[in-house]
């Protein structure tokens, strides 16, 4: 579980194919691998792997054929944002993360506006009924507000500091990105079906 508050930026140096799952090899300056066990799970751009290898400035995981072809940003020379799982005394400043990604989104206009980024990302069709106006949608790992959420799209802000702290500032029209909605609205609709067959 995490709060897609991203810890820093990495880059992807290695995504070795072995048969049908990947091996992946990921550098960075800034994240502090003190502390971190192997088994222990991470966020990369919203996607949950668990921690096989670890030394000074870099971190392996295993990745599945399916988790693969279900998301986007894990190929060499991408820049991707990380995020240690969170703790039972953590401050939760985003939201609840699960780092199961719901889908691909396709960034199809940024604008600045006073220094922040208004985007707009298109989202797959069967994600859309878990979004709405002030909820919360997790893009890359990074936990934002939704200030519209249009027919098949949605547009949220992004302030000065995500902007520099996360691989968002590399995004702009075109760019695909992972998308997790939030877990409970999936949680009410589970409930709100059950209660309807009762």
């Amino acid at each position: 579980m995490f709060t897609g508050i991203v810890e820093c930026t990495g880059l992807v140096e290695r995504c070795d194919v072995i048969g049908k799952s990947a091996r992946l090899r990921v550098t960075s300056d800034n994240f502090e691998t003190d502390g971190v066990n192997l088994g222990d799970s991470i966020a990369v751009s919203g996607v949950c792997l668990t921690t096989i290898g670890l030394g000074d400035k870099f971190l392996e995981f295993d990745v599945s054929r399916e988790t693969l072809n279900l998301v986007t940003g894990l190929s060499p020379g991408d820049v991707v944002n990380l995020e240690r799982a969170m703790t039972l005394s953590s401050l939760i400043g985003g939201h609840l993360v699960s780092g199961h990604v719901d889908g691909i989104g396709k960034v199809v206009a940024v604008d600045e506006i006073d220094g922040n980024w208004e985007t707009t990302v298109k989202v797959p069709p069967v994600l859309t009924k878990y979004l709405v106006k002030k909820g919360s949608i997790t893009i890359n790992g990074v936990s934002l507000t939704v200030n519209h959420d249009g027919e098949d799209s949605v547009l949220i802000n992004l302030v000065p500091h995500t902007i520099s702290m996360t691989n968002l500032k590399l995004i702009k029209a075109g760019v695909y990105v992972n998308i997790e909605v939030d877990m409970l609205a999936r949680y009410t609709e589970k409930l709100l079906s059950s209660a309807k067959q009762i």
